[in-house]
């Protein structure tokens, strides 16, 4: 059985999408018989970890190996010394191939590392880099896009999350015949019922007689908060819970109190996840407000789904958000205030179609987004680049 190195930004406990995407997929990937190893930068920057040798930590059939890092610039992870546990690791583990998710800036170093440039690579693409609403960022762009182009040069096979996405990618657009779409997925298992003790936690934080409302995701600049947070002033009989830490925390809480909202908009921050399980499992109805095409799927989504719950999210042009929520939910525009409104006024008023459309996407969610379907995939993608080099 080949020897799969994934190379990524973080990994659980950090909470994220494409985290829990790959927390998910190993295993399953273990389960068929796939010897797998990850490498990722440890989200706590631990000073005392600055001369810790490379250890790895054992998850089920893989090993986790967490470089140091001290912070992040610009959402990139600082660590000088993923280079040198890079190499070590490719030493000591010896990976017949390597699964670069991106996008990483350390995935970088694997450019200059001979022991990588020997090992054939497949890369994950999960996110064009460029942003229209951070400028920091897309000035940074021009610095990242000649080695994000280099790589993929040298990759084998790029793996796009949706055919929407790649089609509108433009750093994609010179490597269309390299690439192969394969959803994303998560493990059902890994979302089983929620525990009493969760379910009573989540009690107390929703409001009796109202609709639920419930948003996760980190509190940046694309994910939307502001924009539902001021749809929800005109909405009546519902509640809004905002799960997730964030930059524009502050900021968010003074909207609230600007509108006179702390009644029926909460942010919760940080939750477990037992307890996201339980706010997952009893609320009303989802919503992902996204505003531009950083989010490139809405893993998040799928999670609602497994729960039946109906969704509404932002129809962001050249996403994969539409096609992966399609008949199960509603589309709005990005940034549009009164249709979001409506949206939501539509659920509050329709419990009926709340069920229907929560029945739909979580039918969807069986037949395409089981983590298991893309491990296979997956699995016969790598047999495929294995053969190939074997070939060459």
């Amino acid at each position: 059985m080949p020897r799969i190195l994934h190379i990524g930004k973080f990994f659980p406990p950090f909470a994220g999408g494409i985290e829990n995407f790959l927390a998910d997929l190993m295993p399953a990937q273990a389960d068929q018989g796939d010897i797998v190893a990850a490498l990722v930068h440890d989200h706590q920057p631990r000073l005392s970890r600055f001369f810790s040798a490379v250890q790895a930590e054992s998850l089920g059939e893989g090993l986790i190996y967490r470089a140091p890092s001290y912070g992040r610039l610009l959402y990139a992870p600082v660590s000088p010394q993923f280079p040198f546990w890079l190499n070590r690791v490719l030493q000591e583990w010896k990976p017949e191939l390597l699964h670069l998710h991106l996008p990483n800036t350390s995935a970088f170093f694997c450019l200059w590392l001979p022991r990588a440039r020997r090992i054939p690579w497949i890369i994950h693409w999960h996110s064009d880099v460029i942003s229209t609403l951070n400028q920091r960022l897309s000035m940074a762009y021009h610095v990242y896009r000649p080695f994000e182009q280099r790589l993929l040069a040298h990759a084998h096979t790029i793996i796009a999350t949706s055919h929407p996405y790649l089609a509108s990618s433009t750093a994609l657009q010179p490597w269309q015949d390299k690439c192969k779409v394969i959803p994303l997925g998560i493990a059902k298992g890994r979302l089983p019922e929620p525990t009493l003790q969760a379910q009573n936690w989540a009690t107390q934080q929703w409001a009796k007689q109202t609709t639920r409302i419930l948003t996760v995701g980190r509190l940046t600049y694309y994910k939307g908060h502001d924009v539902l947070i001021r749809a929800m002033a005109q909405i009546d009989k519902a509640q809004l819970l905002i799960v997730g830490t964030g930059e524009l925390r502050e900021s968010l809480e003074k909207r609230i109190i600007e509108l006179n909202l702390a009644h029926k908009v909460k942010l919760l921050g940080y939750c477990s996840d037992a307890e996201l399980i339980a706010l997952l499992a009893s609320c009303d109805c989802f919503c992902l407000p996204s505003l531009e095409r950083t989010e490139a799927f809405g893993v998040v989504l799928l999670e609602a789904m497994r729960y039946a719950k109906p969704i509404i999210a932002s129809a962001i042009e050249g996403s994969g958000v539409p096609w992966v929520v399609k008949e199960s939910g509603r589309l709005v525009p990005p940034q549009d205030i009164s249709a979001l409104r409506e949206a939501l006024q539509e659920m509050v008023d329709n419990p009926a179609l709340r069920h229907h459309l929560g029945r739909v996407g979580q039918e969807r969610f069986e037949q395409v987004f089981d983590i298991k379907q893309v491990a296979v995939k997956t699995a016969a993608l790598y047999q495929q680049v294995l053969e190939t080099e074997t070939m060459s």
